[in-house]
């Protein structure tokens, strides 16, 4: 059944009625669609459009349809255009030709973005707690690795010794603002557009302040041309799970190199690992990479809805069919990745032999340059000098922190026994004992925070 025959005397080409139709993506929303238009039929009854026998037979009617849903024991049928299309008729066949008094004051154009809205609403609560979740697990690992020494890294060249707890939380925070930006949208998304009409808003007397309140949105729109095509709810929904999918995939690129036999910092759990069909001795951490591949795919979403909706005029064009099915898409793989993810990263297991073994005292450089300030010197000359010394340990092929005092002195002369005490690398990591950084202190102070920040809840 269509909503909108009556003006054509031929039937829709049934390869155009196939193009057409978008029931297979959007019946998704059915649940919000009847719970739309509950809140519709008590707002008609307001204005006088439904006598008090015509309202409960209304609800009575949606209720039954909600209840088939919920049960998934209703049928969509192949000449059903989309989910709106279904539900009326489904109303009609069990009510009667009261059902046809549903959409009055009302268009698909309001009605099918005030179900995409409430679904995104649902859908925000839900991966705002999924996100905490893995936050946690990101939590328990910093803890259970506090004494456990990492090298650091920039343009993956060892830099400096942190804390694994460090580290582990440096994945946090990313989350954390991923989870500040859902609070947001979902701010933004409560702006309710029903009552707006097909464009220039209904003809009826609507209290739409009174469907904000019984369908839980903060506000009703305020200019009906814009809340019709307004799609910037989505566009950021796509945005804030490509960023969610982009920082676990830098997390993953580093896991997938912390687990190759080269570094051994990890060991992945055989729940999280896959073989090879020829090669007997691997064990491959697929998960991570499917992570950062599909991360690829959700920006991909993004950019194609932005080409659809960048040259569209105002109010509503066929072209924003295509604005559900990346959203629901996007949210469908985010939640898989999440949700394995956290098993994954709670699986890991650390090999502090490995990393420990991997600081060599070059990576206490910088700390020999600040116990060269120390002496007098300024930062500049510091650095020239120690670069100095890194080279002429490079040609005695010594460590640096093996080099013998007088070779030192031949350098710099101010240097004393005590240089020695500098390539230690917990002394270089309790050094940094400022807001954020590595040292234990500082780090049990962002421990602290992160449990604090986790009790804040950003999409209610």
């Amino acid at each position: 059944m269509t909503l909108w025959g009556g003006r054509f005397q031929k039937k829709l080409d049934s390869d155009a009625f196939r193009l057409n139709s978008s029931l297979q993506v959007d019946k998704r929303l059915a649940e919000m669609d009847i719970l739309g238009s509950l809140a519709w039929v008590n707002s008609l009854f307001d204005v006088g459009v439904l006598k008090q026998d015509e309202k409960d037979i209304l609800t009575k009617g949606l209720n039954e349809i909600l209840t088939d849903i919920d049960k998934k024991t209703f049928e969509f049928l192949e000449s059903d255009e989309d989910v709106h299309s279904a539900i009326e008729r489904s109303l009609i066949e069990r009510v009667g030709i009261i059902g046809g008094k549903l959409h009055t004051g009302r268009s698909r154009n309001d009605q099918v973005v005030t179900d995409f809205r409430m679904w995104m609403f649902r859908s925000l609560r839900n991966l705002e707690i999924t996100i905490k979740t893995l936050q946690m697990e990101l939590i328990i690992q910093a803890k259970s690795n506090s004494k456990v020494i990492l090298p650091g890294y920039t343009h993956f060249q060892p830099a400096q010794p942190i804390l694994l707890s460090h580290w582990w939380l440096s994945f946090f925070w990313p989350l954390q603002r991923d989870r500040e930006r859902l609070g947001g949208i979902f701010n933004r998304t409560a702006s309710l557009p029903l009552g707006s009409g097909a464009l220039a808003g209904t003809a009826y007397p609507i209290d739409r302040n009174k469907l904000v309140e019984e369908l839980h949105f903060l506000k009703p729109s305020e200019n009906s041309l814009d809340a019709i095509s307004d799609r910037d709810f989505v566009t950021e929904f796509l945005f804030a799970i490509s960023l969610i999918g982009l920082h676990l995939s830098r997390l993953s690129e580093e896991i997938i190199l912390f687990t190759n036999p080269s570094f051994n910092f990890f060991e992945l759990s055989d729940e999280y690992s896959t073989g090879s069909s020829l090669m007997p001795q691997k064990k491959n951490p697929d998960l991570f990479e499917l992570t950062r591949g599909k991360s690829g795919s959700l920006i991909g979403l993004l950019v194609g809805l932005l080409v659809v909706l960048k040259g569209l005029p105002s109010t509503y064009d066929k072209d924003l069919q295509e604005d559900k099915y990346p959203v629901f898409l996007a949210f469908d793989t985010i939640t898989e990745i999440l949700g394995v993810f956290q098993g994954a990263i709670s699986s890991i297991k650390t090999n502090a032999d490995m990393m420990l073994h991997a600081i060599k005292p070059e990576l206490m450089a910088t700390d020999l340059a600040d116990y060269l300030v120390q002496q007098g010197l300024s930062f500049r000359d510091a650095h020239t000098i120690t670069g100095k010394l890194i080279i002429e340990c490079n040609n005695q092929n010594t460590p640096l922190g093996k080099m013998k005092l007088e070779e030192f002195r031949k350098v710099c002369p101010s240097i004393t026994q005590d240089v020695y005490q500098v390539f230690d690398p917990m002394t270089s990591i309790e050094r940094r004992n400022v807001f954020g950084g590595t040292a234990t202190e500082a780090v049990q102070k962002q421990l602290t925070l992160a449990f604090d920040v986790l009790k804040n809840t950003f999409t209610e």
